[in-house]
């Protein structure tokens, strides 16, 4: 199993190895792009083995209480500590350093676009998002909350419609985007069709999303649950029940859900470890904080940033 790559048509990247599948977008001086793209590929095709080596430590929960040794002290890859500390600050609960996985990998990358020349950039890891922007630019970014649908509307890019947009400027304190929840590519222990969260580096953004998400929660006999290594037998999440079907349910029980996970995502971006998030479950909504508005006209651009 060799990584590899391969252009796309508007210019971006699509990089894939084992699971890891990315797809990466640059503005700025043709050859300082080119250089980037370069200086990315190259180190994209060491991160697998990397964390492969790790993995034993990696899917260990964290300790819920008492010292907590340093990322440094326990793991050697870049990613790898970067994952450890971007889960330490939400150890109280159960969770391992997989949970930031996805958005170390994105941020390990974006570094390679920090350069002179660049004027912005995004490395898309399956959703979860590292971003680049020199100063007087911006990202626009589209939030598309149904994740179990999201597949078939990306076979018709043209006709993709997002929920909600924003347009990120450089003087915003986030640089990382993640989303979560029981229909995504990875286990949840909520109902949450998808939580998305900014944050300061994709990372952080990854890890909070699995805390919030989680947290989307409420007892139902229609909700289905499995121990995570029935499904996986790899799974970091061990024997916890894992979210594998959830039902229509009564508007006021999805409210309560709701309610469970924004009290935990203010808490979060009270205690700084998220700028914003939005919460989504069976048609209903809440957020910490609103988007900024898009443009009707930059309407049409955004699900080629975020998808």
């Amino acid at each position: 199993m060799t990584a590899q790559r391969a252009p796309l048509s508007d210019g971006r990247w699509h990089f894939q190895h084992g699971p890891i599948d990315i797809v990466v977008g640059a503005n700025g001086e043709p050859s300082a792009v080119a250089q980037a793209h370069q200086a990315a590929w190259l180190r994209f095709q060491t991160v697998l083995q990397e964390l492969v080596a790790e993995l034993p430590i990696l899917r260990q929960a964290l300790p819920m209480e008492g010292a907590l040794p340093s990322a440094h002290e326990r793991l050697s890859g870049a990613v790898a500590q970067r994952m450890w500390i971007a889960c330490a600050p939400f150890r109280a609960d159960f969770i391992t350093p997989m949970a930031a996985v996805a958005g170390a990998v994105a941020q390990e990358l974006i570094a390679c676009y920090q350069r002179p020349g660049v004027e912005r950039a995004w490395v898309n890891n399956g959703g979860d998002i590292a971003f680049h922007l020199a100063p007087g630019h911006s990202l626009r970014v589209g939030l598309f909350a149904d994740l179990d649908a999201m597949g078939a509307a990306l076979a018709d890019p043209a006709g993709l419609r997002t929920d909600a947009q924003a347009s990120l400027e450089y003087g915003l304190p986030v640089r990382g985007i993640a989303t979560s929840g029981w229909r995504g590519r990875s286990f949840s222990l909520g109902i949450a069709d998808s939580v998305t969260v900014l944050a300061a580096t994709a990372a952080q953004a990854d890890a909070a999303a699995t805390v919030v998400a989680n947290a989307v929660n409420v007892q139902h006999p229609g909700i289905l649950r499995q121990p995570a290594c029935l499904l996986r037998d790899d799974s970091d999440l061990g024997s916890l029940p894992v979210t594998t079907e959830v039902p229509q349910l009564p508007p006021d029980l999805v409210r309560r859900a709701l309610a469970a996970g924004l009290a935990q995502a203010q808490a979060l971006q009270r205690a700084g470890l998220l700028w914003s998030a939005t919460l989504v479950c069976q048609g209903q909504w809440q957020q910490t904080r609103v988007f900024p508005a898009l443009a009707a006209e930059d309407a049409a651009q955004v699900g080629s940033v975020f998808a």
